[in-house]
């Protein structure tokens, strides 16, 4: 039974930490207000933003897996959550006198550049200039100079219960397809995320990076369009995509660069990594048939 603590234990960090306790492992959730956590997990409260705050670590750490998610999508709220909270941990870690034998980062493919459509891996630089991929590779770059062995996962877009934003634009009418070149999406199920986690902490000698997207990047007018097919309603309008202006949200310009890039999972997948969702298809039908479950138990 290994010692495990997930700083950050949100959304994600509780599917993982499930999945650990279920393995036979003791695992701390830190967040600011724990008390929400499941009882499968110790609750840890704690700011990973306030170092004062880091003291009362559980002792003896085996792993540790950084999953803490920016407040907003802002400069000051990306350094806070992947720069200042990563050195603010290591630090406690260092004093604690801790020695895990593994750490994990959640990334995101965001630190790509590429938005044409071009493929990317492991190898490809990682040189977006916006303030979130720059803050992610910092935070990257800190835990591989940690003294601990560590691995970092960069994320597609993660999607599942609770994440039904597209699914919710394509019902409510605001969704619309672009025109033009195809804009290649990547994605990856929250439960297929946690997967990824819990087996590249089993992996005996895992590399320190890895990109975290399903088999299948998929142009995002048929992502919609098949989706539309699923909830029986038209399909989203074509429009093209209209130019950045001048004074357009750091979220508007953000999700554009963020776009149009086809990720290779080709590393995680030799590591003997096996999706339950390979696609995006098997991934919302599953969504779509927890919808339908629970639209029907509430009319009975």
């Amino acid at each position: 039974m290994a010692r495990i603590l997930i700083a950050g234990c949100g959304d994600l960090g509780t599917a993982l930490g499930q999945n650990l306790h279920a393995a036979g492992h003791d695992v701390w959730g830190l967040k600011r207000q724990p008390a929400d956590l499941p009882p499968t997990i110790h609750p840890l409260a704690a700011d990973l933003t306030d170092p004062a705050t880091l003291d009362r670590l559980p002792t003896a750490l085996d792993s540790v897996i950084y999953s803490a998610a920016a407040a907003n999508f802002t400069e000051v709220a990306y350094r806070a959550a992947y720069v200042s909270g990563v050195s603010h941990l290591l630090q406690a870690l260092r004093a604690g006198g801790q020695q895990p034998q593994r750490l994990l980062f959640v990334s995101s493919t965001s630190v790509y550049a590429q938005h044409q459509g071009e493929w990317v891996d492991e190898n490809t630089p990682a040189t977006a200039d916006g303030f979130s991929g720059r803050c992610l590779r910092e935070g990257e770059q800190l835990i591989w100079d940690s003294p601990w062995p560590a691995v970092a996962v960069r994320f597609g877009g993660i999607y599942g219960p609770g994440r039904t934003r597209l699914i919710d634009s394509i019902r409510n009418g605001s969704a619309t397809r672009p025109t033009g070149a195809p804009i290649y999406t990547n994605r990856i199920h929250r439960d297929d995320c946690a997967r990824v986690l819990h087996h590249l902490l089993d992996l005996p000698d895992p590399q320190s990076l890895y990109i975290g997207v399903d088999d299948e990047p998929a142009p995002l007018d048929e992502v919609l369009c098949w989706l539309a097919t699923q909830l029986g309603v038209p399909n989203p309008p074509a429009a093209p995509l209209a130019p950045l202006k001048p004074g357009a949200t750091r979220n508007e310009t953000a999700a554009r660069l963020r776009a149009s890039k086809r990720c290779r999972n080709a590393r995680l997948r030799t590591s003997g990594f096996q999706f339950r969702y390979p696609s995006y298809r098997e991934g919302y039908q599953t969504l779509l048939a927890a919808e339908s479950i629970t639209r029907n138990s509430g009319h009975d």
